[in-house]
C-alpha cells in the first residue's frame, strides 16, 4: 500500500512539474484539464534488446519496426508472441555516397507507418521518406519533406508527423504535402520542442511518446504518453507508462548496471519509444529502445 501510495505522490508531483516546465501555473478558461492515465499489463512479449526502435505498428498478426541509429537502421517484420525476426532490410546509404568525393552521413531511420499496402519510414534529418511494398519490402518510392522525421501515424485520410518541434505536421499521403502545422498544446500553453517523438493515430486521438533525452524534460522521471485531440492539438491524457520494466529485466539490456545498494539502472538510450494499436482487441502495444520486452497493455484512468 505504501508503495502505491508513492506512485501516487509521485505522479501527481510530476503533474505539477510538467506544468511548470511547460509554463500552465493556470489552466485557461475553456481548455480541457489533462486527465492521469496509467497502464493496466494484458501481456508481455519477447523484443531484440539490439533493436534501437523508433516505430512499431502491428498489422494482421505481425509487428512492422524500422530502428534507428546511424549504419544499423532497419526494418523488419517480427512476430508479436516469439519476437522472432521473420525478416529485415538494412536502411543504408550505398557505398558511393558514403565514401564520395562529398560523402554523406548514414541514414538514421525514425518512425513508421502503414498506409494501404505500403509501409513509411521517415529519417531523422535526410529529409526522406522511403516508401516499401509492405509485402516484399521493395523500396518503390522515395519522397522529400523539409523537418526533421521523427514519428508518423495515419488516421485513414492524413498522415500525422512530429518533427522536433511543437507542432503537428498534416500532410497528404500520396505526395507528402503538407495541409497543415496542428500546434500541441497542454492545458492551453504549448508544449516545449524535442518532446513529441513516435506517435500512434486512434480514432481522434494521437498518442504520442514523450522524448525523455530532450533538454525540455528535465522533471520527467519516467516514462510518459501523451494523449492529444487530432483537432484542437490539446492535450487531453498524460498517461504513466514507468516501470514497467523489473530489474532482471533491464539486466537484459546491454550496458545495465547494479550499483552497490543492488539498484538496477539501464542504460540512458533505452527509453519507452514505440506505441502499436490492435484494433481488433482495443489494446495497445508499447516497448522501448533495446528493451527485452514489448508489453500488451490498456490505458486506464489513474485511481
Amino acid at each position: 500500500m505504501m508503495k502505491w501510495l508513492m506512485r501516487i505522490s509521485i505522479f501527481s508531483l510530476l503533474l505539477i512539474a510538467t506544468s511548470r516546465i511547460w509554463g500552465q501555473d493556470n489552466v485557461p478558461v475553456g481548455f480541457v484539464t489533462v486527465a492521469p492515465f496509467t497502464v493496466e499489463i494484458i501481456n508481455e512479449y519477447p523484443h531484440d534488446v539490439t533493436a534501437f526502435t523508433q516505430g512499431i505498428i502491428w498489422n494482421e498478426g505481425s509487428f512492422y519496426e524500422s530502428t534507428g541509429q546511424r549504419g544499423e537502421s532497419t526494418l523488419r517484420e517480427v512476430t508479436p508472441t516469439t519476437g522472432e525476426i521473420i525478416r529485415s532490410i538494412p536502411v543504408t546509404r550505398s557505398q558511393e555516397q558514403l565514401e564520395g568525393d562529398s560523402p554523406l552521413p548514414n541514414y538514421f531511420a525514425e518512425g513508421l507507418e502503414l498506409v494501404g499496402n505500403q509501409l513509411f519510414q521517415l529519417t531523422w534529418t535526410a529529409g526522406e521518406a522511403f516508401v516499401y511494398d509492405q509485402e516484399t519490402f521493395e523500396l518503390v518510392d522515395t519522397i522529400g519533406y523539409e523537418s526533421q522525421g521523427w514519428g508518423i501515424c495515419y488516421d485513414g485520410r492524413y498522415i500525422y508527423m512530429s518533427d522536433s518541434t511543437q507542432y503537428l505536421a498534416i500532410r497528404e499521403p500520396d505526395t507528402f504535402d503538407l495541409v497543415a502545422r496542428q500546434l500541441v498544446t497542454f492545458n492551453g500553453q504549448p508544449i516545449a520542442p524535442q518532446l513529441l517523438n513516435e506517435l500512434e493515430c486512434v480514432g481522434d486521438s494521437i498518442y504520442a511518446n514523450l522524448w525523455p533525452d530532450s533538454p525540455y524534460a528535465a522533471g520527467f522521471e519516467t516514462d510518459y504518453i501523451v494523449q492529444i485531440d487530432k483537432y484542437t492539438g490539446n492535450v487531453t491524457g498524460l498517461i504513466d507508462a514507468g516501470n514497467l520494466l523489473t530489474d532482471e529485466m533491464k539486466l537484459e539490456i546491454p550496458g545495465s548496471r547494479t550499483a552497490a545498494d543492488g539498484t538496477v539502472s539501464a542504460p540512458g538510450s533505452a527509453v519507452l519509444n514505440g506505441i502499436a494499436y490492435n484494433p481488433e482487441s482495443d489494446t495497445f502495444f508499447i516497448t522501448g529502445k533495446h528493451w527485452p520486452r514489448v508489453f500488451e497493455v490498456r490505458f486506464v484512468p489513474r485511481q
